[in-house]
Formats: C-alpha cells, sequence, structure tokens
C-alpha cells in the first residue's frame, strides 16, 4: 500500500460514474485479500462483466489516486489492489505464502518517519511500509 503522512489527499478531478467502474468497485467489495490487475480482470469476466484488461488498470489506477483503494507491491513490482476497511492511514502485514493481510496502525513507524524527515530538514514526509511474513494458518 502506497501510504502517506502529513499530505492532504491529491485532489482529482471528479470521475464518471460508468458501468465498467461500478462492475471493478463492486467486485472489489465482495473480496478479503489483495488482487491483481489480471486476476481482478479473469473475475469480472467470471461474472459477465465486459471491462477490458485496459480499462480496469485504469479503473484501479483512478481508484488509488482517490484513495479509494489500498496498493500493495510485491517483490517483483506487481500492484495488487483492495478495497481499504481502515480510512486512516495505516500499514499492512501481509502473508508471504496466501496473500493474507492485516490491516495494522504503527504508531512508532509514524513518528520515526516524520522525525527522520525532521532530521533533514524535509516536509511533506510520505512513507511506504509494508510488514511480510507467514500467517497461522499457513505456519501451521
Amino acid at each position: 500500500m502506497s501510504s502517506e503522512t502529513s499530505r492532504p489527499a491529491k485532489r482529482t478531478p471528479e470521475q464518471r460514474v460508468t458501468r465498467q467502474r461500478l462492475a471493478v468497485g463492486r467486485t472489489l467489495d465482495e473480496l478479503d485479500d489483495f488482487v491483481s490487475t489480471q486476476e481482478l480482470y479473469r473475475l469480472l469476466h467470471e461474472r459477465g462483466d465486459s471491462v477490458s484488461l485496459a480499462t480496469t488498470y485504469r479503473i484501479l489506477q483512478s481508484m488509488a489516486e482517490e484513495n479509494q483503494v489500498d496498493v500493495l507491491r510485491t517483490g517483483d513490482g506487481e500492484a495488487l489492489y483492495r478495497r481499504c476497511a481502515v480510512e486512516h492511514h495505516h500499514h499492512h502485514l501481509v502473508c508471504r505464502n496466501c496473500g493474507k493481510a492485516v490491516e495494522v496502525e504503527a504508531p512508532a513507524v509514524e513518528a520515526w518517519a516524520a522525525g527522520l524527515g525532521k532530521q533533514y530538514g524535509f516536509t511533506d514526509v510520505a512513507h511506504t511500509v509494508e510488514i511480510f511474513g507467514l500467517c497461522p494458518e499457513c505456519s501451521a
């Protein structure tokens, strides 16, 4: 997830509510874990929603810019998306095996990032922190 602190939400032009955008949003609402654009595209087509892969990419990017979804980057750089259950700044603890993600608050990380920025004279400091491990089910 791209997480930012001390920065107001990016103002973007209001998006048209299209059939495709509604289908993407509805599908994301029904998922618990992060999903790749390719996987979301497959799910949309399984449901009979006609949305091109390019349109799926554009809608997800737009939703990310509007803070309507969390974005998580895998080790190989692939973006994964999920509707966010928490409306404020947070991080994720993600299972490397099954992809299960838990939203966590990390005040120590927030203080560290703000302090580091201040120490070096930076303003408008932002950060991204994701923590990976094995969930209890995959550890068993």
